[in-house]
């Protein structure tokens, strides 16, 4: 099959190779090509399966066209619905993505991210492990095209998309006590992590502000390497210890899903012995039964958002940090 040039996408369309150019190195804006002859050429190009030389383009232009995604987990639903949105997006604008995950792992961490910078990414979206710091102080001292996400370190003057923790988790907590639940337990990761203490914090505040106190045994701190099956019988000997506790906010969606065999293991019925709330959805939130109530991130929305930025970064639209805060929704089901 003969490759398609952006010559056969001029002719189909019936514009010039220069528009053509324009539109496929996202700079259609910038000349003021409007949307309708945009999405022409974008339709154009899909239906004659054009595919660019990255090459060629990268040595004419200076720029790959690929953006550099880093996420903690690829197999965890959360992070590989974002990554489908940001590569979903980053498609609209001529754009590729490589993306791989780091574990949490600060050296599997360091030595992705050097893989990608030798690669010549334009642009990277990055959800960091702790010791990611002085990498992205790097990356910002050297002006590279840079956007944290759902975390991001208070001391790094970088571009980040988050969602609000501390309130997502407060009324969390808010909704399990309008519930008369008394005994109200947290399960967490042993992280210093900005999404894990502010979620952590909107629990205890929620919990003070309700005159309920929370001692030590009442919160369990798990350690991020922890295997799942540990991670099940850690939550199952906390529960033995703690008979008292009627329900459980869970900080992340693998937490609940550990957090509900160790309940069935133990035992215990969800609704009737205990109640659970969850941050992050999750499909077995859904299905199982009884359903789990989920505090819900606007994935797609952060995901667009993301790669928004990162264009505009690149293309020199926007040289100012913009930190963008998405409100989370609790999605109630049987489990409250």
């Amino acid at each position: 099959m003969a490759t398609v040039s952006i010559k056969d996408i001029a002719r189909e369309v019936g514009v010039s190779t220069t528009t053509v150019s324009f539109v496929l190195n996202g700079k259609a804006r910038e000349k003021r090509i409007s949307e309708e002859l945009k999405d022409k050429v974008l339709s154009a190009a899909q239906r004659l399966n054009y595919r660019p030389n990255q090459v060629a383009r990268g040595l004419r232009t200076g720029q790959s066209h690929t953006l550099g995604l880093i996420v903690e987990d690829i197999s965890n639903p959360f992070f590989a619905h974002l990554a489908r949105h940001v590569e979903h997006e980053a498609d609209k604008y001529g754009y590729t993505v490589m993306f791989c995950s780091t574990e949490n792992d600060d050296k599997k961490a360091a030595g992705l991210l050097y893989m990608l910078r030798h690669r010549q990414m334009d642009g990277f979206i990055i959800i960091p492990t702790p010791g990611m710091r002085q990498d992205l102080c790097e990356l910002v001292a050297e002006q590279k095209p840079l956007v944290l996400v759902d975390r991001y370190f208070p001391d790094v003057d970088t571009c980040h998309v988050t969602v609000d923790n501390y309130m997502g988790a407060h009324d969390a907590v808010k909704l399990l006590i309008e519930k008369k639940y008394q005994k109200i337990g947290l399960v967490t990761l042993n992280s210093t992590q900005t999404q894990m203490k502010e979620r952590e914090l909107g629990y205890l505040e929620a919990m003070s502000e309700q005159g309920r106190p929370v001692t030590p045994e009442m919160t369990l701190h798990v350690p991020f390497d922890t295997s799942d099956e540990q991670t099940v019988g850690t939550i199952m000997d906390w529960l033995a210890r703690n008979p008292e506790i009627d329900a459980i906010f869970f900080t992340t969606n693998y937490l609940g899903v550990a957090g509900l065999d160790a309940i069935r293991r133990s035992g215990r019925k969800i609704k009737e012995d205990l109640g659970v709330i969850c941050f992050d959805d999750s499909i077995l939130f859904r299905l199982g039964s009884p359903t789990v109530t989920a505090i819900v991130q606007p994935i797609r929305e952060m995901g667009r958002q993301a790669v928004r930025m990162i264009i505009d970064m690149i293309q020199k639209k926007q040289d100012k940090v913009v930190k963008q805060t998405f409100a989370p929704v609790i999605v109630e089901r049987e489990s409250t």
